[in-house]
């Protein structure tokens, strides 16, 4: 709604005596009134005028023939000492030109209020202002990021900008946004007319282009650093207005959705921006009242999972905002993905959120690549939040890639969020339920009349507990204790380690680094129970070699090149659905077996897994974990390719089965047998082998020492009659970062 300020200020009237006879005086003195009042209509307000702040008003001449139709009020804008703006409102009843005069005089004011802000603008270098720069899509403090340059936006949509050069100089789009005000500033809609239908369209297409309904958060960022007073622009946005009275934002949260492999998508985990209003902020349970504010990539569902994820690590997909119903959000996270999720209300000002919703405005219809490391649902809540508070600079604070858990992590540490909130999945509810049953059949002997059988816990038909009230409108309160998988707790992701090892009679020195994430050994606070997912990771090894032996390693090899491996962990006797499984694709170093005395070779592996996995132990008391012990057997695949191995390949099926013990909070134990057989094809050669078992047992062992560091044993050993070095054994020091 456009704001209006009355004021009524009449020009100054200098009149000088002159020495004229009395008789002459009274009708001289009345037409010299007149003269002045009407020459100065005329006159171009003088810059006295603008820099004192004395308002011109005309006065229409009551004997013109052209009288005006409407008596609707028009605004004529001025300034005060401050340079800001002010309305003033003058009958619009007035000749043609005196409207003429009238606008001509605006015009001058607007020329001299744009010299003004252009000075100020010029000595603050605005055009290079972090904010400034962040608004247009500027990456200027960051490093290392794909496709993105510090001498362009990159935003490529001609609609996003004023000037025709804005996206590489963002001081000729300050200019051109400074211009636009100024011109706004001197133009008022004409209304004269309401039946003119030619002059609405008109004013209903200038108001729909206008600078405050196009860049709200521009305009807000600008008019406030320069003192600026909108008041003086009257232009209504119905679209705005409407988008932010349906959102009513009053706070801003992060919500964290875990990681979620069944969806390698949602491996990583998920974060979306919670929208509070008034209703919602006074009682957080009523959801109802809140919205979603979604970033994610906008893939095509049509196509299979390797062109998906191709296209979006390397951003062959647009992003995509979504703003939905929070609770249907919420919803899909507890119950269908059965992830549990953590709400951080965020330490913003209500002029920082509104700040960002209008941003969020002039921004939402952008098609921006989606980059699934660099430019995804965690980095633009950073960029979001940097764009209100410059000076932090979170989003280069994470040059390489933005988990969303890093986000949380850093969020945390610069004191930017309020308050915590833990929300339980379906499935741990249930899984709450089924540790106090198992709880009390143990202490109380297993009874056949039981009114609850396991299998109807487990059943999300049968048992439909959740967090969310069955009318989908309200969040229940929490009834079980708080799950130890805050991301806030959580290890560093990045880990770099140095081992001093033994291979046969050969001794080692292993340098490893690992982008991310976490396998079954690593401090399992912070992260869903089981997690097993690592990816970017390369270890090089150091061997002490006696040249004297035959069938020596080289010095220095490449041991092992990991892009990525993981396996999903769903019990069967947990309440928690989905199989168990897992993948592999990498790098390592091998030794086939089929040939005498061979040595090792580094080979390209790609493997899968399926099977089954069992839960065991006492879980936590009071929370919805699963037992913290756990078994498992998979079924097998994997096939090699390389030239040292004979034939250039092999193929192998078989059974990997193992045990992962948590002795206590600090220490865990990880036992495996694999039982491969493999199949290189037929051989003309007598001592080559073209099928054979290979198995292989293996022993680790991790001790914390604190959050940051732990040591680590790992021990392996093949029973391979063909391989001289059968056992490995070896101690590492572990730095996460």
């Amino acid at each position: 709604m456009s704001i209006y300020s009355k004021y009524s200020n009449l020009l100054p009237i200098d009149c000088t005596p002159t020495k004229i006879g009395r008789r002459a005086r009274l009708p001289l003195t009345i037409a010299g009134l007149l003269l002045t009042a009407q020459a100065q209509a005329f006159l171009p307000t003088p810059a006295s005028l603008v820099t004192t702040g004395e308002l011109a008003l005309n006065t229409p001449d009551d004997n013109s023939a052209s009288k005006s139709q409407s008596n609707e009020p028009t605004l004529v804008a001025y300034t005060e000492p401050n340079n800001t703006i002010k309305p003033s409102i003058g009958s619009n009843i007035a000749e043609t030109s005196a409207t003429s005069n009238h606008q001509s005089i605006s015009s001058s004011n607007a020329q001299q209020l744009l010299a003004s802000w252009r000075a100020q603008a010029k000595t603050k270098n605005l055009a290079k202002h972090i904010t400034w720069r962040r608004l247009l899509y500027f990456f200027d403090d960051q490093k290392n990021l794909i496709g993105k340059k510090k001498d362009s936006s990159i935003v490529d949509d001609a609609t996003f900008y004023l000037n025709k050069n804005g996206q590489q100089d963002s001081a000729a789009e300050l200019d051109a946004l400074l211009v636009a005000l100024a011109d706004e500033m001197a133009t008022t809609p004409d209304n004269s007319n309401a039946s003119n239908s030619a002059s609405n369209r008109a004013t209903k297409n200038s108001v729909q282009n206008s600078v405050l309904c196009r860049f709200p958060a521009r305009v807000q960022w600008l008019t406030d650093t320069l003192n600026i007073d909108k008041s003086g622009l009257q232009v209504d946005c119905p679209e705005l207005n409407d988008w932010m009275q349906k959102l009513a934002p009053e706070q801003l949260s992060i919500m964290f959705a875990q990681e979620y492999l069944d969806n390698p998508i949602s491996a990583f985990a998920h974060t979306l921006l919670r929208i509070d209003s008034k209703a919602s902020v006074a009682d957080p349970s009523q959801i109802h009242h809140a919205v979603a504010l979604n970033y994610t990539v906008g893939g095509d569902s049509t196509d299979n999972f390797l062109v998906y994820a191709i296209k979006s690590m390397s951003g062959g997909y647009d992003n995509l905002i979504e703003i939905d119903s929070y609770p249907e959000k919420l919803a899909k996270y507890l119950q269908e993905d059965e992830r549990d999720a953590w709400t951080y209300q965020l330490a913003l000002t209500p002029a920082e959120v509104q700040q960002i919703m209008l941003h969020v405005w002039e921004t939402k219809d952008l098609k921006l690549p989606y980059y699934f490391t660099t430019d995804n649902c965690a980095s633009e809540i950073l960029r979001l939040i940097d764009v209100v508070r410059p000076q932090q600079h979170l989003l280069s604070r994470l040059p390489y890639a933005v988990i969303p858990s890093d986000v949380v992590q850093l969020l945390n540490s610069e004191n930017l969020l309020a308050s915590t909130n833990y929300t339980p999945a379906d499935s741990t509810l249930r899984q709450a339920q089924l540790n106090k049953v198992k709880e009390q059949r143990e202490q109380l002997g297993y009874h056949n009349n039981a009114t609850q059988t396991l299998n109807e816990i487990k059943s999300a038909q049968l048992n439909p507990t959740s967090s969310i009230a069955a009318d989908g409108q309200t969040l229940l309160p929490r009834r079980i204790a708080v799950a130890d998988n805050n991301p806030i707790d959580r290890h560093p992701l990045q880990l770099g380690f140095i081992g001093l090892g033994q291979r046969g009679d050969n001794n080692y020195i292993d340098l490893g680094v690992r982008a991310g994430y976490h396998d079954t050994l690593d401090r399992p606070s912070g992260f869903p129970q089981f997690f097993d997912l690592e990816g970017a990771a390369a270890t090089l090894r150091l061997y002490d070699n006696d040249n004297d032996k035959a069938n020596q390693p080289s010095s220095v090899v490449l041991q092992n090149v990991t892009l990525v491996r993981g396996r999903s962990f769903n019990p069967v006797n947990s309440a928690k659905k989905g199989k168990t499984w897992g993948a592999s694709i990498e790098a390592t170093r091998v030794n086939d077996g089929s040939q005498q005395d061979g040595s090792d070779h580094l080979v390209g592996s790609l493997g899968y897994e399926t099977g089954w996995s069992w839960a065991f132990g006492t879980p936590s008391a009071g929370t919805g974990e699963i037992p913290p012990q756990l078994c498992y057997t998979f079924l097998a695949g994997t096939a090699q390719a390389g030239r040292g191995i004979n034939k250039g390949y092999r193929v192998g099926a078989g059974v990997n089965a193992g045990c992962r013990y948590q002795i206590n909070n600090q220490l865990r134990a990880q036992a495996e047998l694999q039982l491969p057989y493999w199949y290189h094809g037929s051989s003309d050669e007598s001592n080559a082998r073209g099928h054979y078992w290979q198995p292989i047992s293996s022993l680790g062992l991790q001790y914390d020492i604190d959050k940051k560091q732990a040591l680590r044993i790992n021990a392996n050993y093949e029973w391979q009659d063909r391989i001289d070095a059968k056992e490995d054994i070896q101690l590492s020091y572990r730095r996460y970062f």
